[in-house]
């Protein structure tokens, strides 16, 4: 299964999170640049305190006159102390220390220059002939927390950049695809009849072409539509005019004739001009379902309109429709006409498929839903799926032209509605039904 994203929702997450990325890896490379200058800087105070601490001390041991010992240097006040400092001989005799020095992070013997371990980092100078070494420590920790507590500086400001650059990137995409939501919401509200161009105005350049690609495509389309329903309607309506002189004069030499088997076989040659004239009829309302709009300007109350339908189709099956209607009036913006052919498809193929002995349900309520039912036999789910395609008929023994649901999907597209197939029929075991929804349009009932 394929999950559907959203261009903003991609775009706006990752240049998030690669300006995040970036921004990162900025304070990154400029912690580690701080680093290597602190070091450069930390190095110099040391040689600067070793340079200027020791021409004291050396001054200090050469005025003593008996004594032989260390002393330490003496305190102005309490205080921490970074930089700790011993004074000794060559062999490692302590001459003058620092007052808050741990000798034993110092080597044995004193060194000149720049060394460290684990925890400290040094620099030893001589004097006097190398007779007098001073060796200056600084922790390594000292330097850690100085080098982290510029990076967490520069970090810091991150935690209000990164949401301030998430609600930036998302605006700042969201006004440059607002054109192309556009086009996107302009495709997708229309119909399927609603063939007209997609216009959108300052359309990015790189969707420039889409819209001109899908308004060929429309145009090609409806040419394509309009042939084909141009042609149903021509085809039936040219039909219809030699379709009824052939059916006179057919009766005509029927009612001459005194042949027996003449007469037998003009009464088989009528039934298939009947069916033929009846297939054109289909073709016609076929024709305006799919060509002309199935929606009017006014609300229309489409009782009545039911009510004589059923009447007439009454007088053709005495006591087949079961009618059950609302008391008042429900009243839509599909167009009378369009609803009269909907209504005729539905009520023949209830009576032409349903069962002969058992009656044809047919109710509307008051919200507008319409059903049809009929009892007969269980159409298969995968028959029942392909029932709203042109000539296709659920039992090929039954005769009809197999285009009335066809007709009917096609008027209920036009209104914005559906139809919807059942089989068996609601609160039945068998049958089949047909609903559709007949309040369309913003209607004041």
């Amino acid at each position: 299964m394929t999950t559907k994203t959203s261009l903003q929702k991609t775009l706006g997450t990752w240049l998030t999170i690669g300006v995040t990325l970036l921004w990162l890896l900025g304070v990154i490379a400029s912690g580690l640049v701080a680093r290597h200058e602190m070091n450069e800087v930390f190095d110099s105070a040391l040689e600067e305190t070793a340079q200027r601490i020791l021409p004291l001390a050396v001054t200090d041991i050469l005025n003593r006159e008996n004594d032989t010992g260390h002393h330490r240097a003496p305190v102005l006040k309490d205080h921490n102390e970074y930089l700790t400092y011993l004074v000794r001989n060559p062999s490692g005799k302590l001459l003058l220390q620092s007052h808050d020095v741990d000798p034993d992070i110092f080597g044995a013997l004193p060194q000149e220059g720049f060394f460290e371990t684990s925890t400290h980092r040094f620099y030893g100078e001589a004097a006097v002939s190398d007779t007098i070494y001073i060796e200056i420590a600084e922790p390594l920790a000292h330097r850690r927390a100085a080098v982290l507590e510029a990076t967490l500086t520069l970090l810091i400001p991150l935690l209000f950049l990164i949401p301030i650059s998430w609600f930036g990137v998302w605006w700042v995409i969201k006004r440059s695809l607002r054109q192309v939501v556009l086009l996107q919401q302009s495709i997708e509200a229309r119909g399927g009849s609603d063939l007209s161009p997609v216009a959108v105005d300052r359309l990015p350049k790189e969707f420039e072409p889409i819209m001109v690609s899908v308004n060929r495509l429309l145009e090609r389309l409806r040419r394509a539509l309009e042939a084909e329903r141009s042609f149903t309607a021509n085809s039936a309506h040219e039909l219809r005019t030699p379709l009824a002189t052939a059916l006179a004069k057919l009766q005509r030499l029927n009612a001459e004739t005194q042949d027996v088997q003449i007469k037998s076989r003009t009464g088989e040659i009528e039934e298939s001009l009947r069916t033929l004239s009846r297939l054109s009829q289909k073709l016609l309302e076929l024709a305006k379902a799919e060509g002309g709009s199935a929606l009017s300007e006014n609300d229309n109350d489409l009782v009545p309109i039911l009510q004589m339908i059923a009447n007439d189709y009454e007088r053709e099956a005495p006591g087949r429709l079961v009618l059950n209607l609302p008391d008042d009036s429900v009243m839509s913006l599909l167009d009378p006409d369009a609803f009269a052919i909907l209504v005729r498809n539905l009520m023949e193929n209830a009576l032409r498929h349903g069962a002969a002995d058992r009656p044809v349900n047919i109710s509307l309520t008051g919200e507008g839903t319409l059903r049809v039912a009929n009892a007969g036999e269980v159409v298969p789910p995968e028959k029942l799926a392909l029932l709203r395609n042109r000539f296709v008929r659920s039992d090929t023994k039954t005769l009809g032209s197999g285009i009335g649901l066809a007709i009917v999907e096609a008027i209920a597209s036009g209104a914005g509605t559906g139809l919807k197939l059942r089989s068996p029929a609601s609160d039945q075991s068998d049958g089949f039904e047909a609903e559709v929804n007949i309040v369309v349009g913003h209607t004041d009932v």
